[in-house]
């Protein structure tokens, strides 16, 4: 799926970690005298609780108020675009003096030749508690600044190290919703009860392992380039460390005592903890909770005040009672004078269910399980207790779990793996030989060959190249060695109508088993059908949408031979005030309509993109502008997004459901689907009198959408529909929140608008060529159960969106 251009970085209002450390703003505790050594060519700077030592080669040992070291390395390592990356050979320490008198340490690297004029210079000095590490690098303008690292092996850790984001809340200048903003990243280290950590305004966890840190330059008004780190060593948690770090203002990061902040009981007593942390002197402050439920009712509203010492913290635990069921959305806001910080988290009910599905389910996830906070068999729980049933790549070796973890949990699994298109023959044949290879040995049910490799989009123009290169070979490898996996082609971006005749024509139809491809949707609800057949593929093309493709790959399947039909990505991202992308709301509706339509259409399995907020190699790294951070079921605190508790919706009514067929409806704009479960008719209802767009009130600027809070309801019309009924009529809405409907004179009214819901206890009729609800009719707002109903107005028909 495209992606809008980024607007443009954001500021927050305390500005980023990295210029904090860069101007040396850094009070950790009560400053204490430096004292210097150098002898027998090592350089020592000893402060409160905290020491540098520096050896001949570029030693540099953190060694703690004991005297113990606890981080020691001695390179540095370079990237040209030309002669590839370089360590450094050796380094030499010397005592000097930063600009304002500070006694520091200054290491001259040492490179061999093949390095060039490149020149690393490590400056280091030491306050309390903490060491200011900066490397300046000058040389070809070819150096990548972002390929730069530096050596350090934690000695005798009692921990795992970890790689956590640090981040803050912000309210957007443009109007909408806040957002989370990254301001360091903490690569975290444990020694018993002592903890220290590495601080950097940014660092890529996949760049980083036990040798190397992913300390990335940025360029010097004066020349060349600057690498920093900050090491503290602390006694709290990584983002108080880091907001008492930089020596101003408040911090705020809130935890509760529930794995994924999930309860499973109505009225449970959720404890959500609110650490604030405070840079500066002593202060008194108060906290302000705030949490509403999904429709804006207040479920708790409570101040609290306290005094947080200088460079110090407050901790207070709230208590709420879980709702009934759905979620609840809290906000805790600290204030000292003019000083404010404020967080956000989600919490929810979600009742465990037991599916009964089994091999036969739907619902699976689109990638692997690679963040696995706070631990792989709580992720696999959570994946268990929503209902995915599949996880699309497993494979010894690759990210994530192995195939033997989903086979423990009865969790079936692929395989997709990248082929090139520019390969030769013979390398195509041995990339096929040896990924089947990988396929059998993962016991993959099916091979997805590729990844979207249908670009340009909408033209058919890569669809040989793909049958020749990867499909071809891996089919005739298959048929040479017998497997018994069964392929499917590279799941194309968008529903790709002129790819797909390509491939057909060219014979690829025949050489699998199941078709996949990735409905990727605009800012259009998930039954918008584009009128005609030239749909645009720019940043705003008709192309991207759900349930229009899914029709067109049914038409060519009724002219060339059904498949089964995997949508091995589907989507409902939520990039912050975008109006292309869905607020957290209709991310919600939208996932339990597209699941509703893709039962309905008989489709084999759909695997969501993707579980949490984030992207490999940088986790929980809070991105606004990168519209890939935000495709997650989760959010980057791994807390509920509304659209889990859709999913789980979906899952559960449509665990054993069998689809009966489309409702018509007196109005054209409602819109019914038809399941018959072990629970009864389960009957989904929609009304599309606000059409088919998103995201199109408000001042709109560029990509800018002043998104509403989760809890506004966005469809301002709503319409009556009174159907036949008993006395037990029960709704879902699409966060699976059930309510008892009372019925009249043997009839109820239903109150419809854009959002799906769910019914249960009403009666669907099938008549010939139309299936429709018993007793329906709409009714004007304001008239009663058992007044005049209205006349059908005609045929009813899907309208194109407003």
């Amino acid at each position: 799926m495209t992606t809008p251009p980024a607007e443009g970085a954001h500021l927050s209002r305390r500005g980023l970690l990295g210029a904090a450390l860069a101007a040396g703003v850094v009070l950790i505790a009560e400053p204490t005298p430096v004292t210097a050594l150098a002898a027998d060519g090592d350089v020592t700077l000893t402060a409160g609780g905290i020491s540098l030592l520096a050896g001949i080669g570029g030693r540099l040992a953190i060694r703690d108020a004991a005297g113990v070291t606890r981080s020691a390395g001695s390179k540095f390592q370079i990237k040209d675009q030309l002669t590839g990356i370089h360590l450094s050979t050796g380094g030499t320490p010397a005592l000097a003096t930063l600009q304002d008198g500070t006694p520091a340490i200054r290491m001259d690297y040492a490179f061999d030749a093949a390095a060039g004029q490149a020149t690393v210079t490590g400056w280091f000095s030491v306050t309390t508690g903490h060491a200011r590490l900066e490397w300046r690098i000058t040389g070809a303008d070819t150096l990548v600044p972002d390929g730069f690292l530096f050596s350090r092996a934690i000695q005798t850790p009692t921990a795992p190290d970890d790689y956590i984001a640090i981040t803050e809340w912000v309210r957007d200048a443009g109007g909408g919703i806040p957002y989370e903003e990254t301001v360091g990243i903490a690569h975290t280290s444990t020694w018993g009860s002592r903890h220290g950590l590495f601080l950097l305004d940014r660092s890529r966890q996949a760049w980083t392992n036990a040798t190397w840190v992913h300390a990335p330059g940025t360029a010097d008004p004066a020349g060349g380039w600057t690498s920093r780190a900050d090491f503290f060593f602390s006694d709290t948690r990584p983002s108080a460390t880091a907001t008492i770090g930089r020596g101003r203002e408040l911090g705020l990061e809130l935890t509760t005592d529930r794995d994924f902040n999930l309860y499973q009981v109505p009225g449970e007593p959720m404890q959500l903890t609110a650490l604030v942390a405070n840079g500066g002197t002593a202060r008194p402050a108060e906290l302000q909770l705030s949490v509403r439920d999904f429709d804006g009712a207040q479920l708790a509203s409570t101040t609290v005040t306290g005094s947080i010492a200088a460079a110090g913290t407050w901790q207070h635990t709230f208590t709420v009672p879980a709702p009934a069921a759905g979620i609840a959305l809290a906000e805790v806001v600290v204030r000292s004078a003019d000083d404010e910080a404020f967080a956000r988290t989600n919490l929810a009910t979600l009742p465990p269910f037991t599916y009964q599905a089994r091999a036969d389910s739907m619902f699976g996830i689109a990638n692997y399980p690679w963040l696995q906070r706070p631990s792989a068999d709580a992720v696999l729980d959570l994946w268990q207790r929503v209902g995915i049933a599949l996880v699309r790549i497993a494979y010894d070796g690759g990210p994530g779990l192995p195939p033997s973890a989903f086979d423990a949990r009865g969790i079936r699994h692929n395989i997709e793996l990248q082929p090139s298109l520019d390969a030769t023959d013979t390398e195509a044949a041995a990339w096929a030989a040896d990924k089947l290879t990988v396929a059998q040995g993962a016991g993959a049910g099916y091979f997805e060959v590729g990844n979207e490799l249908n670009r340009p989009f909408n033209t058919g123009a890569a669809a040989q190249t793909y049958l020749d290169k990867a499909l071809r070979p891996v089919f005739d490898r298959r048929a040479a060695t017998g497997a018994a996996v069964k392929l499917m082609n590279n799941g194309l971006a968008g529903m790709d109508n002129p790819w797909v005749e390509t491939f057909i024509a060219a014979g690829g139809w025949d050489l699998i088993d199941a078709f996949a491809y990735h409905p990727g949707r605009g800012n259009f609800t998930p039954d918008y059908i584009p009128p005609g057949d030239d749909w645009t593929t720019g940043p705003e093309g008709t192309y991207w949408n759900f349930y229009g493709g899914l029709k067109q790959l049914k038409t060519l399947m009724a002219q060339h031979g059904e498949k089964e039909v995997w949508l091995t990505e589907a989507y409902a991202p939520t990039k912050p005030n975008s109006w292309w992308h869905d607020t957290y709301r209709h991310a919600a509706e939208n996932v339990l309509l597209n699941l509703a339509l893709a039962k309905a259409e008989g489709i084999t399995c759909v695997c969501w993109y993707q579980f949490h907020d984030s992207v490999l190699g940088m986790p929980q790294v809070a991105d606004p502008d990168n519209v890939e951070y935000h495709y997650g079921l989760m959010n980057r605190d791994l807390s509920p997004k509304p659209s889990l508790l859709a999913y789980a919706t979906a899952a559960r009514v449509l665990d054993q459901a069998t689809f009966q067929g489309w409702l018509t409806f007196p109005d054209p704009q409602t819109f019914g689907l038809w399941f018959d479960t072990p629970d009864g008719p389960a009957v989904v209802l929609w009304n599309r009198a606000d059409g088919y767009l998103l995201n199109t009130s408000g001042r709109r600027t560029d990509w800018h959408f002043p998104a509403p809070e989760v809890w506004i309801d966005p469809w301002p019309t709503k319409t009556l529909l009174t159907v036949t009924a008993g006395n037990a009529v029960r709704q879902l809405d699409a966060i699976g929140r059930s309510r008892q409907l009372s019925s009249a004179r043997g009839q109820v009214t239903l109150t419809l608008d854009g959002s799906p819901r769910i019914f249960y206890g009403l009666t669907p009729l099938a008549k010939p060529g139309v299936n429709t609800l018993a007793g329906c009719g709409r009714r004007r707002p304001g008239e009663q159960p058992g007044d005049r109903l209205l006349q059908p107005p005609g045929p009813s028909e899907r309208r194109s969106a407003r």
